[in-house]
């Protein structure tokens, strides 16, 4: 059998960058997905009021989400409750962890008697210490 030799070709070795590529682009359009999913609680369309003091927002294993729309709705875990409705998820989260916090999200055009009910609410259930949350000032 006779082998030829192509002697028009290129015959230094070359890294092939398309599966790299791939890969890369593979692995931000995860991590942008994943990210995502795990943000969706705090951007329920509440928009929060400004703050000197306030930190910078830190999602907690533990933390219980509880939103105050602008119309006065109270939303947690996802479904819009009513004051009888969040005593007893905060009381059952209570249960299952004695460490439990909760972040109230308030709206900044919410009625500040709701955001403040809300805030009782979870005290009367034996929260501590809710946290307000709040967006820094720029």
């Amino acid at each position: 059998m006779l082998i030829k030799k192509d002697t028009s070709s290129d015959s230094s070795p070359s890294i092939e960058l398309t599966p790299i590529i791939d890969m890369v682009f593979l692995l931000l359009i995860f991590f942008l997905v994943a990210t995502t999913f795990h943000q969706s609680e705090r951007e329920m369309q509440i928009a929060l009021p400004i703050s000197e003091a306030s930190g910078p927002i830190s999602q907690a294993a533990r933390e219980l989400i509880v939103n105050v729309t602008n119309d006065g709705r109270i939303i947690a875990n996802g479904q819009t409750v009513d004051e009888d409705g969040l005593k007893s998820i905060v009381t059952n989260a209570l249960e299952q962890n004695p460490e439990q916090k909760v972040v109230v999200r308030g709206d900044k055009d919410a009625s500040y008697g709701m955001v403040a009910r809300a805030l009782d609410i979870c005290k009367l259930a034996g929260i501590q210490e809710p946290f307000l949350d709040t967006v820094p000032e720029n």
